[in-house]
């Protein structure tokens, strides 16, 4: 049985609980989602999703809660996890100017860089259909006011492009990503999260 959590903090902590739930369930996986709103929340658990809202709010709450710690040492450890969009920031490693400015301090689990907001304001959402590296077919990715991964190093490493910019990574058995996989209907990349969970 899955035990997988999402940081309930701000933003868009709900879909993402939907979508691993109907993830489970296309996979014939048991298992249950947790609301992670403190350090006794992350005990026990087999993943974790990031979600997308105000990157420099989540920071400052994951700094009050004291969980900052604890998700790193979940990370080192082997803890499969995704970011999205404002959770793709955080896991960075190097922020860009407006991170330095904001004094934003980031979880720095991922060799990589990135520019905040590059997709525009929120009226310039927009939708496309990615190819994604181990997807069989095009993923339809929502994107809001979402970041661009724009270096990778080390052991990180792009899964997707979106106008020659990475806009979806991996390093070991942690994702990020510039857009919300949680707004569409398919739920492929939660998948591939549940599948990062060692079986047991």
């Amino acid at each position: 049985m899955i035990r997988a959590g999402v940081l309930t903090l701000q933003g868009a902590a709900p879909e993402h609980a939907l979508s691993l739930r109907a993830a489970m369930r296309e996979e014939g996986q048991e298992g249950e989602v947790v609301a992670v709103r403190g350090p006794d929340d992350l005990e026990g658990l087999d993943c974790l999703v990031l979600p997308g809202g105000e990157s420099t709010t989540i920071a400052k709450l994951l700094q009050r809660s004291g969980m900052m710690g604890p998700i790193r040492e979940m990370a080192a450890s082997g803890t499969p996890m995704m970011g999205t969009c404002a959770g793709c920031v955080l896991m960075a490693k190097q922020g860009d100017d407006e991170v330095k400015r904001t004094g934003t301090e980031l979880l720095g689990l991922m060799d990589m860089r990135v520019s905040r907001n590059r997709f525009g304001r929120q009226r310039e959402s927009f939708e496309c259909r990615l190819e994604v590296e181990g997807l069989d077919r095009a993923f339809p990715a929502v994107f809001i006011r979402g970041p661009v991964i724009e270096e990778c190093w080390g052991r990180c490493r792009p899964l997707a492009y979106f106008d020659g910019k990475a806009v979806m990574v991996r390093q070991g058995s942690l994702l990020a990503l510039s857009f919300h996989p949680e707004l569409s209907t398919d739920k492929r990349i939660h998948r591939m999260l549940l599948d990062m969970v060692p079986r047991t």
